[in-house]
């Protein structure tokens, strides 16, 4: 198989005040294509923030991303954002649904501004939610659903472009167990239907189950992978 991200000597550090703190302390790594690898570690040990990099949110200090051979960080903002759309998912802890906006609405955001196409955008997200078992709460507003629906929505949002990769930063981490499993299940069958590569932060060991591949990065540094 394939490494759909390469990472070379990655670095990352903030300074605060007189301070410089290192969060990312040279990095190497590659992810397979089409394996689900979850990266494992305790809070402040550098997750999020290798996850920010990998989906250009965020820019190293030091280093280098290759998706499939394109260097990611020396491309322009606006070549950058493009990037992130047709390629990427996110899926983040908050769901950061919009309150004003119905489930349908929230999903079909990104594919509309990708595509300018109101109607098949809309069609899309209609069946997302169904194929997530949210047809009957498609026009229900983000605080009428349940913690999990609304991650499913989220969920739903990340996949509406077809992305070759979802990154998921503690994607359960509002969520119950039953919920959790759920999600993962999702995640799984998308994977195993799709193809598609899924990289999971967690710090909940009870979910790796799920992958092919644990990552473990403590202080900045990967222990073992």
């Amino acid at each position: 198989m394939s490494s759909i991200f390469k990472v070379f000597n990655l670095k990352k550090s903030f300074q605060i005040k007189d301070k410089r703190i290192d969060v990312l302390k040279g990095i190497n790594l590659e992810i397979e294509e089409g394996k689900i690898t979850f990266i494992l570690g305790p809070s402040g040990a550098g997750k999020s923030t290798l996850l920010h990099i990998l989906g250009t949110l965020d820019s190293p200090t030091e280093g280098e991303v290759l998706f499939k051979g394109t260097r990611l960080h020396s491309l322009d903002d606006k070549s950058k954002s493009r990037w992130r759309n047709e390629n990427i998912g996110f899926i983040f802890q908050s769901h950061y649904l919009l309150n004003e906006f119905l489930a349908y609405e929230n999903v079909m955001l990104p594919h509309l501004f990708l595509t300018k196409n109101f109607f098949k955008s809309k069609k899309k997200s209609f069946e997302l939610l169904d194929s997530l078992s949210l047809s009957d709460r498609v026009f229900h507003k983000p605080n009428e659903l349940s913690g999990g629906e609304q991650q499913r929505v989220a969920i739903a949002r990340a996949l509406i472009n077809d992305p070759e990769v979802i990154l998921a930063d503690e994607p359960t981490g509002n969520l119950d167990s039953k919920n959790s499993d759920m999600v993962m299940q999702i995640f799984k069958r998308i994977n195993r239907e799709s193809g598609k590569t899924f990289l999971i932060i967690t710090h909940n060991e009870e979910l790796i189950k799920y992958g092919d591949r644990v990552i473990k990065l403590v202080d900045g540094v990967i222990e073992n992978s």
